[in-house]
């Protein structure tokens, strides 16, 4: 077989579609997000990003660098192996402790990123409760997904965000097999909300156990930054909550928050605990510094609110269609994969506005978008110049525009 032939072929492939991904070599400003500096063949263009999940701009704040660039000095730049072989510090120990105490549970676990805590968890959990059945939401993260495949225990998909489906599907499990339902509360592509306490309703009715993947909401909703569930006061009834710290927390790395066995349980048998190196101490400590800053802080949370409100009402104005929910995520709508990658270049080139297309397997082919995130820390220059922007090459592009009256 001619390897490379195979390789060239099936990128040209991609290239046709429109599904082609090109990375934007981007450099973040400290102090000056979300504005970055691009890299490309013409030299280095001022940008603003549009599309990042540091929802918060907390990667940004003064505390997380603060305590980052303490424990840099003081520790030094690597953890210096597992968490089993000398990797576990008073960083880490420190942060778990934090996690806990947001979610309300007896203890949390670190892993290297949001990916690999649901990858390693579910798959721990499912593989390992002897004659298990997972039911996964039909639009969980791929995360989730590969997790659940990897532990090869029986899984059967139930219709998005629907209890009475999930319901009819556990009914038909014999009531004595441990049972798995794993879902999400804000779900990234689009915006929706899972009806959390609903699903817990089944799950209950049923002995089943839940986990839930709080990585779009933790450090955006609640009094203290826990997420979709703490909003609706319902941590105490699920049994898994999972989040990431690479996100509204602004830095990196993920986590499971339960009881102090289950995880010890993950702790002792997931591979993808035991055999990765831990995260940085300095890392560790700027996600603390991040999560103690947002459980006594709403400013972010309030100024978030009010950008993502703004964002919705000057895009309604002028026609551009996006699909309504009630998060703050904001998908604006294409429905075609080259016209899709069409607006996000001509955005960057035109205007320095930098927002990546979402084109399938991401999202169905057809639905192909950009996936806005405005920020506290986007200016109402940033906004018009992004609404301004939008209308311009929807025009050219010959898209149609929502009522304006609707």
């Amino acid at each position: 077989m001619d390897y490379e032939a195979f390789f060239t072929r099936e990128l040209d492939t991609l290239r046709d579609d429109g599904r082609y991904r090109i990375f934007a070599e981007l450099e973040r400003r400290r102090g000056a997000f979300p504005q970055a500096r691009c890299f490309n063949h013409e030299g280095v263009e001022r940008v603003t990003v549009w599309c990042s999940n540091d929802y918060l701009g907390m990667g940004q704040h003064p505390a997380v660098l603060d305590a980052m660039h303490e424990t840099l000095d003081r520790c030094g730049a690597g953890a210096g192996g597992t968490r089993n072989i000398s990797g576990t510090t008073s960083a880490h120990c420190e942060l778990e402790a934090e996690l806990a105490d947001l979610h309300g549970k007896e203890a949390a676990l670190l892993f290297t990123s949001g990916y690999v805590s649901n990858w390693a968890a579910l798959g721990t959990l499912a593989a390992r409760l002897p004659d298990c059945v997972v039911l996964s939401d039909a639009c969980n993260h791929a995360s989730m997904i590969e997790g659940i495949r990897h532990s090869r225990a029986e899984r059967h998909v139930f219709a998005h965000s629907d209890p009475e489906d999930l319901n009819r599907r556990l009914a038909d499990i014999d009531p004595a097999r441990p049972k798995l339902v794993a879902f999400e509360s804000v779900y990234s592509m689009d915006g929706d909300i899972a009806p959390i306490a609903e699903i817990l309703d089944v799950c209950e009715a049923h002995g089943a156990m839940s986990y839930i993947d709080e990585v779009h909401a933790v450090g955006l909703y609640g009094p203290r930054g826990g997420g979709i569930a703490e909003r609706e006061g319902l941590m105490d009834r699920i049994t898994v909550i999972e989040g990431t710290l690479g996100k509204a927390f602004g830095v990196m790395g993920g986590y499971i928050a339960a009881s102090a066995a289950l995880c010890d349980f993950v702790r002792s048998f997931a591979s993808g605990f035991i055999f990765t190196t831990a995260l940085p101490p300095a890392l560790a400590a700027g996600a603390t510094a991040s999560i103690r800053h947002l459980k006594a802080s709403n400013a972010e949370r309030e100024a978030h609110r009010e950008r993502v409100a703004q964002v919705r009402r000057r895009l309604d104005a002028i026609g551009i269609p996006t699909l309504d929910n009630p998060s703050h995520i904001i998908p604006v709508m294409v429905g075609d994969a080259k016209k899709c990658k069409r607006i996000s270049d001509w955005l960057m080139e035109q205007h320095g506005i930098y927002v990546q297309p979402i084109n399938y397997p991401t999202v169905p082919v057809g639905t192909e978008r950009l996936r806005l995130t405005p920020s506290p820390v986007h200016s109402d220059g940033d906004i018009d110049r992004l609404v301004r922007g939008l209308s311009e090459i929807w025009s050219m592009c010959e898209l149609a525009r929502r009522d304006m009256a609707a």
